[in-house]
């Protein structure tokens, strides 16, 4: 059996003084991680949003992949062969982060990606993920790694009212197998409704399309009961065409999509709009 596919090591890292904390990744995640550095060094210098697109056009064809990141015990996931629209932007993010610092090694990337998937940057169990989009633009903005443009493009007022993890708990594995956990999610679940968030409704995005950069992360807002955000992806633009780059589950790879922004979100019944999220590493 071949070992490349087999082989997940179990290390223990200090990140930022931290206690240890678990990652997973395999050798194949590693050789990924090598040739994208060889491919974007020459270009590291680009502004950000540059570096955001051509970074996520390297992962153009991977398979989609949904729930690489549930492993027990909870740990950091590496997985740059397959992803989801949330593993892609943060992959993205993390290695753009990576390739702008002064020393763009793997550790470098590993401690950029959990800093970004985890609320304090630091893994004790399930609830550290930050598994509702909006939680994870407040926390990374309280970061200073991206920023919510929205409201200063000319969005609008969005009640969030999130409430999916804690009243569908036999959905989420761990949660189902650690149900102590369900009140830790149902608290942190009113925290982020009572902060004010913005919106573009999927009428005016034409309309303020000025105001959206290539490299931005846009957000696709739901109304389905309980939840934020339904999908997520990279703005670009093909031409004049402002489009973006995700994971699509209809195709299951990663893709520039073909219809234009406005378009796609006009095409998707449950969606209401967009959330714009930008990178603030060297802007």
């Amino acid at each position: 059996m071949n070992k490349i596919f087999l082989l997940f090591f179990f290390c223990f890292l200090f990140f930022r003084g931290q206690a240890a904390d678990k990652l997973y990744c395999t050798d194949e995640d590693r050789a990924v991680y090598d040739r994208y550095l060889s491919e974007m060094t020459p270009v590291k210098s680009l502004p950000t949003g540059e570096l955001m697109v051509k970074t996520a056009r390297f992962f153009l064809d991977a398979p989609y992949v949904a729930a690489t990141l549930e492993k027990e015990p909870e740990g950091l996931v590496i997985n740059l062969r397959e992803m989801d629209c949330m593993t892609l932007v943060e992959n993205v993010v993390a290695l753009t982060k990576t390739m702008q610092s002064a020393t763009p090694s793997f550790d470098e990337f590993c401690k950029n990606l959990q800093t970004i998937r985890y609320r304090n940057g630091e893994i004790h169990d399930y609830t550290d993920r930050l598994h509702y989009t909006t939680d994870w633009i407040f926390e990374n903005q309280r970061k200073g790694i991206v920023k919510d443009a929205t409201r200063e493009i000319g969005g609008v007022s969005l009640p969030v009212d999130v409430s999916f993890m804690s009243t569908h708990p036999d959905s989420y594995k761990p949660l189902k197998e650690h149900p102590e956990l369900v009140a830790r999610i149902a608290a942190k679940e009113k925290e982020i409704n009572a902060r004010p968030y913005y919106y573009i409704p999927e009428s005016d995005i034409n309309k303020l399309a000025e105001g959206i950069k290539d490299g931005d992360i846009v957000c696709f807002v739901t109304t389905i009961k309980g939840l934020d955000i339904s999908h997520v992806g990279i703005v670009c633009r093909v031409g004049d065409e402002l489009t973006f780059i995700h994971a699509s589950t209809t195709q299951k790879k990663v893709i520039v999509n073909e219809a234009p922004l406005q378009e796609y979100v006009e095409s998707i019944k449950r969606n209401s709009g967009i959330m714009i999220v930008r990178p603030q590493m060297s802007y």
